[in-house]
């Protein structure tokens, strides 16, 4: 499961108009207030799809939620390729913002049960940093295909292009196991429903996620962390203009910006060494970094951009797997996804901030979260997460670990 799970997030990240999209915005003559309203309109699908898709995937099946959403975003690049204008790209939003509800609650919670279900639930960073990292590294093909594609046929070509990935992407979600929460729940006993029990209806599973995000306070603290922490990364969809803004050529963008993702990519990989007080010290230091880096203003400046990265998705990987730890009950994929609509709440702050001030405005909403972030993460974690995952002697467990992360 460990390796398909990687080898998803390596076809769904490796787009060629990831790091040109932003610039064929521009492209098409949108100003940045303009492109800044197209990612709130992206985020404002989240607001209103998120919870509902999570509660979608725990009542129905996961891996269909997850194939549904690679045909979703293909449709929303399409329907970009063929019209390239303001209500073009409003339309591919929307499409791919409903995809991405999809796959925000229900990956993690399919992830998690899949692991709980082998004994493994304590390798769950480990796992879910290596997945988070293949994401990233896909972005040095997705950099240079984009390259090539772009000097081949321009935003078109990279545009189909796109739009097969995700249709590969969609296929391999096909062979995730469904990962229904009644079928995950079977794995404690303690959780089995009776034979005569009715299944739960979606209002029944939508309303226990919600009240699961919010009856326990270690839970609602961590919950606000991960939101928090996620909209975080919608400083990512500016990092290409940066690099036009501070000197790159066009054509040497997404080069110019592909090792922000490796940073990222090696932080998101090491997450699963480092305990949350190292994890939450050390983005300390990544949010001083972006700080630095506004203040440099030029090519140089992307260094420190990378090490900010670096350091915010270790942390995010963390805080992702302490929100898991933490939940209980059934409705783990609709938790999850009051968290990711957390997040998108957070993403237009982010978005409101970067219009009004930069990087530099940006910089310090990132560092009085850093202040915030060793409160938020503290407090004890939930039944269904380390018990489940730790039930067998410490040398078995270990093994297990290793065959889950084969």
């Amino acid at each position: 499961m460990a390796r398909l799970a990687v080898s998803w997030a390596l076809v769904s990240d490796a787009l060629p108009l990831y790091p040109l999209y932003a610039l064929l915005f521009a492209h098409a003559g949108l100003s940045d207030a303009r492109i800044s309203a197209l990612f709130a309109i992206w985020s404002s699908v989240g607001l209103l799809a998120e919870v509902p898709a999570g509660a979608l995937a725990d009542r129905y099946s996961r891996r269909a939620a997850l194939v549904v959403a690679g045909l979703l975003q293909g449709a929303g690049f399409a329907v970009w390729t063929v019209r390239p204008d303001f209500a073009g790209f409003a339309t591919g939003f929307v499409l791919w913002g409903l995809g991405g509800t999809l796959v925000s609650g229900a990956f993690e919670a399919m992830l998690y049960d899949g692991l709980v279900r082998r004994a493994a639930g304590s390798s769950f960073p480990v796992v879910l940093g290596r997945v988070r990292a293949a994401g990233l590294l896909a972005q040095l093909p997705a950099a240079l295909s984009a390259t090539v594609l772009y000097r081949l046929g321009g935003f078109v070509l990279a545009g189909w292009a796109s739009v097969a990935c995700c249709v590969a992407a969609a296929g391999l979600a096909a062979w995730f196991p469904s990962g229904r929460a009644d079928v995950a729940a079977a794995a404690d006993p303690g959780d089995e429903p009776a034979p005569d029990e009715p299944e739960q209806s979606y209002l029944a599973t939508l309303r226990a996620g919600m009240v699961g995000a919010a009856a326990h306070p270690a839970v609602r603290r961590v919950l606000v962390a991960v939101a928090l922490l996620g909209g975080v990364d919608a400083i990512e969809e500016y990092f290409s203009l940066l690099a036009r803004d501070w000197g790159v050529p066009t054509g040497l963008v997404p080069l110019a910006t592909v090792g922000i993702s490796l940073a990222g990519a090696v932080g998101a990989a090491l997450a699963g060494r480092l305990g949350r007080r190292s994890a939450t010290a050390l983005f300390g230091v990544a949010a001083a970094a972006l700080a630095g880096s506004g203040l440099l203003g030029r090519q140089a400046g992307l260094a420190l951009v990378a090490l900010f990265y670096f350091g915010y998705r270790l942390v995010l990987v963390r805080a992702e797997a302490a929100l898991q730890d933490r939940i209980t009950g059934t409705a783990r994929a609709t938790v999850t996804s009051v968290a990711a609509l957390g997040t998108e709440v957070a993403t237009f702050a982010l978005y409101g901030a970067w219009t009004l001030g930069g990087v530099g405005l940006t910089a310090g909403l990132v560092v009085a979260l850093a202040l915030a972030l060793p409160w938020l993460l503290s407090g004890r974690r939930g039944r269904s997460g380390g018990r489940r995952g730790q039930r067998a002697p410490a040398a078995q467990a270990l093994a297990r670990i290793s065959d889950s992360a084969e």
